[in-house]
């Protein structure tokens, strides 16, 4: 069923990009969306981060400084960090 996942959508803060909508499937990155932004920048950001693990992402993107002490891939590492924190929240809920 993972597959049919809907998109996740995380609202950024500090950046020009207001939100992120993404998809995730066996922890990879399988689509990933910016809006609004800095466009040529957030499509490689996309294409660079789809079909990586989302650890991977968040180690590589999580400590890169733009403006407001944060990015769009720190914002993005953000995004994949609290999917990952809720998703195992939601496996021990459920045992």
């Amino acid at each position: 069923m993972e597959a049919f996942r809907t998109m996740e959508s995380f609202m950024t803060v500090g950046t020009c990009s207001k939100q992120i909508i993404f998809k995730v499937n066996e922890n990879v990155l399988t689509d990933c969306r910016f809006v609004n932004g800095c466009s040529g920048n957030l499509q490689a950001i996309s294409k660079m981060s789809i079909g990586r693990n989302i650890d991977e992402i968040i180690e590589k993107f999580k400590d890169i400084k733009c403006r407001n002490n944060t990015s769009c891939p720190a914002q993005l590492a953000s995004a994949l960090r609290q999917y990952k924190t809720s998703k195992e929240t939601m496996v021990a809920a459920a045992k």
